[in-house]
């Protein structure tokens, strides 16, 4: 008996590692921190801080070495927001974790260093995995303290607990904790045609060609979110949902949650207000894109580390 894609875990175990952002592996003890815990850690001679301008990663750089780690003492011409310190957490062998947004203009900073986004930074290869999944937090992390400096059911301004962690308001003690927005990200496979489902965004570079995606709505499940979203942009039934993979998103603070779905219908209809187009593509296309430089007019993938590469390239690699 054949199986097909639903059937086994095959091609990978944990296809999660081979995405981009995953490479974390900071121990975060959250929930055991003293109020005095960035203090303690700053204090370590193995600190590093990670450094944040308007949403935007800084890095330092020696000739063709980038760097994204600051020692505390590093910090002083940058004008680090002290208030917005964050602790992510240790490294294996105790050495901190920090982050921290600060005041200077990303204009200002592009004179001595180089300014990047998280996309850019995993596209272009510019940190080793490990690094770059701190990164995913760091970013993540100073975004949701700020966006929540104020509490919802009073309006007073909120203090930070937990080195970074919880945000509590001093005034009707509600409290609050780090989010993270759920995504379904899916490939729709017609099975019986040996073909996937493909689309295109408004944004996107032309040429590109991605899976479609959408954010789990409340009360829902995963496997219903891949149907609503897959039903809603293109017009296709969708039956068994196997989830496969998932990649920390910090734009700003998502979870991208790959799964492939299986089609019931093959007649498309795209909603023109989420996609400049759809369509099926069969494998040895695919396997065309996957491989296509992106400078070309296309059709392309979107870049390795990128959850949709991922499934696009496990389809192509799944044992037939």
């Amino acid at each position: 008996m054949t199986l097909s894609l639903f059937d086994t875990a095959a091609p990978h175990e944990e296809a999660s590692r081979l995405t981009a952002f995953s490479g974390n592996r900071l121990d975060r003890d959250a929930e055991h921190r003293g109020d005095d815990c960035i203090e303690t850690a700053l204090q370590h001679p193995g600190a590093h801080v990670l450094v944040s301008a308007a949403g935007k990663l800084v890095l330092k750089h020696d000739e063709q070495v980038l760097d994204a780690l600051f020692a505390p003492h590093e910090l002083a011409g940058l004008h680090p927001q002290m208030d917005t310190l964050i602790l992510l957490g240790y490294r294996p062998n105790g050495e901190p974790r920090l982050a921290v947004n600060v005041a200077l203009q990303t204009e200002e900073l592009a004179t001595h260093f180089k300014i990047t986004e998280a996309r850019s930074a995993f596209r272009d290869g510019l940190l080793d995995e490990e690094t770059l999944g701190e990164v995913a937090q760091a970013l993540s992390l100073l975004h949701w303290n700020a966006a929540n400096r104020f509490c919802g059911k009073c309006g007073t301004a909120t203090e930070s607990r937990l080195g970074g962690y919880k945000r509590i308001c001093p005034a009707c003690g509600h409290m609050m904790f780090p989010r993270t927005d759920p995504v379904v990200i899916m490939l729709t496979v017609d099975v019986a045609r040996d073909r996937v489902l493909l689309g295109r965004s408004h944004h996107f570079t032309p040429g590109m060609y991605s899976t479609l995606a959408g954010f789990l709505e409340p009360g829902e499940t995963i496997e219903d979110a891949v149907r609503r979203e897959t039903l809603e942009e293109s017009g296709i039934r969708v039956g068994r949902v196997r989830y496969h993979a998932s990649q920390p998103w910090p734009m700003p603070h998502s979870l991208m949650i790959g799964c492939f779905a299986e089609a019931l219908s093959e007649e498309i209809s795209v909603d023109t207000q989420e996609l400049a187009d759809c369509r099926w593509f069969t494998r040895s296309e695919v396997e065309t894109m996957l491989d296509a430089d992106p400078a070309s007019e296309g059709p392309f993938a979107p870049p390795g580390g990128a959850i949709a590469h991922r499934l696009m390239r496990d389809w192509v690699d799944w044992p037939r």
